[in-house]
């Protein structure tokens, strides 16, 4: 396994397996398959619905807790000063563990900055080990890195080869902050994994064409969080560091770049109101749950 060596110090699995759109039902055995299969970075988010059953596997597992490294993300029901606090403890219990090595913002909407200056306590009491956000375009982390007493340690925005993200990675770099991908397969989109240019890189290597993106995000200095519910695929896409991608093929995949988004864009107006409608959603279903327990 590489490392990629956070602002403060703290190393962290350059590869590591995410959780999202993993089933309750399923979360904890593809957990227990991922750490059985030499994974010590496992990334999940209140809003995924599986941090209990990803702190089960983790407990279950026997491996010392100082050897995983846990990521989770506050969405952003929980943000402001007061509730992000609380949900960030709330995690803890969920997680079974009395520090996180990772907690992100998930997304650059409402009260970051309030969120923001709980996790900065969180970080100065020892409870988390680093902090960072998600999602944040350049002039959003620029914003935050700029007005903040602590600058994020991460910033994980969609990353794969047909979005590089070559101005947020310049953006990134010049303010210390590690760049790490979510969907670094793009979900498959646009026939990425079909893609004729990869798939004949990995042929001269004997390696799959996940395998190949994967180790493009590593030799970019990207870390990377591939989710996957087979632990055959699980197996191979850990398996990337016995080989190094020449330069030219890193500039044939860097000429894949499309430059947009394979899913949407944070800064499009109709976007920012569907995730507000989320938000009124579990609100409205929290408030009722509540009701109905107290009826």
């Amino acid at each position: 396994m590489e490392y990629v060596t956070l602002a403060n110090g703290v190393k962290m699995p350059q590869l590591g397996c995410g959780v999202y759109q993993v089933s309750k039902e399923e979360c904890e055995r593809c957990v227990s398959d991922a750490l059985s299969a030499g994974y010590r970075h496992i990334d999940t988010a209140q809003s995924y619905f599986n941090e209990e059953e990803v702190g089960r596997a983790v407990k279950k597992s026997g491996i010392p807790r100082g050897e995983i490294f846990l990521t989770t993300k506050v969405w952003i029901e929980h943000y402001g000063y007061e509730e992000c606090k609380k949900s960030v403890l709330e995690s803890m219990r969920k997680l079974q563990t009395d520090y996180i090595d990772l907690v992100l913002l998930h997304q650059p909407f409402s009260d970051y900055y309030g969120s923001w200056r709980a996790l900065e306590e969180l970080y100065a009491e020892g409870r988390l080990r680093a902090i960072g956000v998600s999602s944040f375009y350049p002039d959003r982390l620029v914003d935050i890195c700029s007005f903040s007493r602590i600058k994020p340690m991460v910033n994980q925005v969609e990353t794969h080869p047909f979005n590089q993200q070559r101005q947020a990675h310049d953006w990134m770099k010049k303010y210390g902050v590690v760049h790490e991908a979510w969907a670094p397969f793009g979900e498959g989109r646009g026939g990425l994994f079909t893609n004729p240019v990869i798939e004949e890189i990995g042929k001269k290597y004997g390696k799959s064409v996940a395998q190949v993106i994967l180790r493009w995000h590593i030799q970019r200095q990207i870390a990377v969080i591939p989710k996957s519910t087979h632990i055959e695929r699980m197996k191979e896409n850990i398996d990337v560091f016995d080989f190094t991608l020449s330069d030219e093929d890193m500039s044939a995949i860097a000429a894949l770049d499309k430059n947009a988004s394979s899913f949407f864009s944070h800064t499009d107006p109709n976007m920012v109101e569907w995730f507000v409608k989320i938000v009124e959603e579990r609100k409205r279903n929290n408030d009722h749950a509540k009701e109905k327990k107290n009826w």
